[in-house]
C-alpha cells in the first residue's frame, strides 16, 4: 500500500473552524481520503476595549508574551503588528501556533517538545523562574485559568490580551449522519470543538450516530473529554499535535482495520 492511497476509502470529518481547516483536508485527500469540513467552532474578531487598546504601547513593559493558539497569534499580530520590543521572550502552546508566531516575527519561539496544553508549557525551565516578570497570555475570551494561575503562583504578574471570541455554529449532525459515503473518522483539535460537536446532536439518533465514529484528537484531554461524553471507542491521540501528526494517526488507525479484516 503506497502513501498516497493510505487513506483510500477512509471519509474523514475535519471539525476546525472554516478558514483553519483547509491544510488538514488537503493532507487527507493527498493520501486519498476524503475530507469534508464541517465547522465546530467559529472565530470571531475580539470587541475592542481599552484594556486591548493600550497594549501596543505597554508592551515594552512585559517580559514574555505567550499566545494559547495559532488564532492567538494572527489575533495579536492584528493588534500589535510585526515589531516588538527587544528582550520579549514569546512562548506558545502547541506545534501550529509556535509555526506562526515564528513566521510572524521572525524570532525563535519557546514550545514543549510534546504535549499541547498549559501543563507542557509549565514544565518548560524558562517557566519555571518567573518571580517579578510580567507576563502577557494572548488568548480568545474565557478558557482555563491554569496557566495564569500557576504563573502568578510562581511570583509573576499576570495580563490578559484575549484577542478574539470563540462562537458555537448553529446546526445539527444531519449533513454527517447522512453523508455518503459514511464518515469513518472524525478530527477534534480542542476540548470545546469536541464539546460543540456533541451538544450539535439534536435528538437521539443522531447522538448514537456520533458516538459510534472513532475520534482522532490531539491531547490526553480531550480523549478524556470524549470518553465522559460516552463515545464507544477510545479516542486516538496522535502523536504530534500537528496536522502530520494527524494523518498519520488516521494511517495507523486504516492500517489497523485492515490488519483485522484480513
Amino acid at each position: 500500500m503506497t502513501d498516497t492511497q493510505g487513506l483510500e476509502g477512509v471519509t474523514v470529518a475535519v471539525t476546525r473552524p472554516a478558514k483553519q481547516a483547509g491544510p488538514l483536508c488537503q493532507l487527507i485527500e493527498t493520501k486519498g481520503g476524503k475530507a469534508i469540513s464541517f465547522p465546530c467552532l467559529e472565530i470571531l474578531e475580539a470587541q475592542p476595549s481599552e484594556q486591548l487598546n493600550s497594549i501596543p504601547n505597554r508592551l515594552h513593559l512585559f517580559d514574555i508574551a505567550i499566545f494559547i493558539s495559532a488564532n492567538a497569534v494572527k489575533g495579536a499580530a492584528s493588534l500589535i503588528g510585526a515589531t516588538l520590543p527587544a528582550g520579549l521572550k514569546l512562548a506558545v502552546v502547541g506545534d501550529s501556533s509556535r509555526k506562526a508566531a515564528e513566521l510572524q516575527w521572525q524570532q525563535p519561539v519557546l514550545c514543549p517538545d510534546s504535549g499541547a496544553n498549559s501543563e507542557a508549557l509549565l514544565a518548560m525551565t524558562e517557566l519555571q523562574q518567573v518571580k517579578g516578570r510580567n507576563i502577557l497570555i494572548f488568548r480568545g475570551q474565557g478558557g482555563r485559568e491554569l496557566l495564569a494561575q500557576t504563573l502568578i503562583q510562581r511570583g509573576a504578574t499576570v495580563e490578559y490580551a484575549e484577542v478574539y471570541r470563540r462562537a458555537h455554529p448553529t446546526g445539527d449532525l444531519a449533513p454527517l449522519s447522512h453523508h455518503s459515503p459514511a464518515i469513518d473518522l472524525i478530527t477534534a483539535t480542542s476540548n470545546e470543538s469536541l464539546q460543540n460537536l456533541h451538544d450539535m446532536a439534536c435528538d437521539p439518533a443522531q447522538r448514537d450516530w456520533l458516538l459510534s465514529r472513532q475520534l482522532i484528537v490531539i491531547s490526553e484531554r480531550t480523549a478524556q473529554l470524549a470518553q465522559q461524553l460516552g463515545f464507544h471507542h477510545p479516542a486516538i491521540v496522535s502523536k504530534q499535535t500537528n496536522d502530520q501528526g494527524l494523518a498519520e494517526a488516521m494511517l495507523a488507525w486504516r492500517r489497523h482495520n485492515l490488519n483485522n479484516n484480513h
